[in-house]
């Protein structure tokens, strides 16, 4: 029983070892402008749509297949943007835009 308990320890060691941030070392990267998926890259390098709410407002999506991204779009005193550039609950533009990877949704 010692046996299996104590190799039962080191597996979840080992396993928790592999809890690292990009980088090693216990240090995690906490820049939100960057895509840190297959291509890491900024992401205003990325193509966004727009998907409007049920309310009617704009948000600004970007799906590069393993993630996805999604801000409520705003003019420049922080209102929410609502242009009626497609109908409640729609995504317009080429959001999907230089995707290697396939997303069958």
């Amino acid at each position: 029983m010692k046996l299996f308990k104590a190799s039962i320890m080191v597996g979840l060691c080992i396993a928790v070892s592999g809890c690292v941030g990009e980088g090693g070392g216990g240090k995690v990267n906490t820049d939100k402008t960057i895509d840190y998926g297959y291509r890491k890259k900024h992401l205003s390098q990325l193509v966004a749509g727009i998907w409007v709410d049920p309310n009617g407002c704009d948000h600004w999506m970007i799906d590069d297949g393993i993630e996805g991204y999604l801000s409520q779009r705003l003019d420049p005193y922080g209102k929410p943007v609502c242009s009626g550039v497609a109908p409640p609950n729609t995504a317009t533009g080429n959001y999907k835009g230089g995707q290697t990877i396939n997303d069958p949704l």
